[in-house]
């Protein structure tokens, strides 16, 4: 019978040690239009379905194209493509020890940041 304190601590280590490896992998997202995502498009006719079959095509991009009259049409998939999202770009934060940009010349801290905070 080994002793149950170190038995503990192995099973501990192992559970840790498995959570590391599913860590080390985390499952990756792939970008829309590749083999492995296709973009997903429905069109109601025969030549908007050509019309962007020939677009798809023409950027190089892999796409499910379903002829659907009885659905409304659903292009979401090709729209993201042709205008991705841009990043949103974040103003700098004033800091508490800088100079407060009301331009009195006192530290923010004392200024309009004691405002902020009552």
């Amino acid at each position: 019978m080994g002793n149950k304190i170190t038995d503990i601590g192995r099973m501990k280590s192992r559970v840790e040690g498995e959570s590391r490896l599913r860590n080390l992998h985390p499952e990756k997202t792939v970008k829309l239009g590749t083999e492995k995502n296709p973009a997903v498009v429905h069109v109601r006719t025969e030549r908007r379905l050509k019309e962007v079959a020939a677009l798809f095509k023409e950027k190089g991009w892999t796409c499910k194209i379903t002829l659907e009259p009885d659905k409304p049409e659903d292009i979401a998939a090709l729209e993201r493509l042709l205008n991705p999202p841009k990043p949103t770009r974040v103003e700098k934060k004033l800091g508490r020890n800088e100079p407060c940009s009301c331009g009195s010349g006192k530290k923010y801290k004392i200024c309009c940041g004691s405002n902020a905070a009552a």
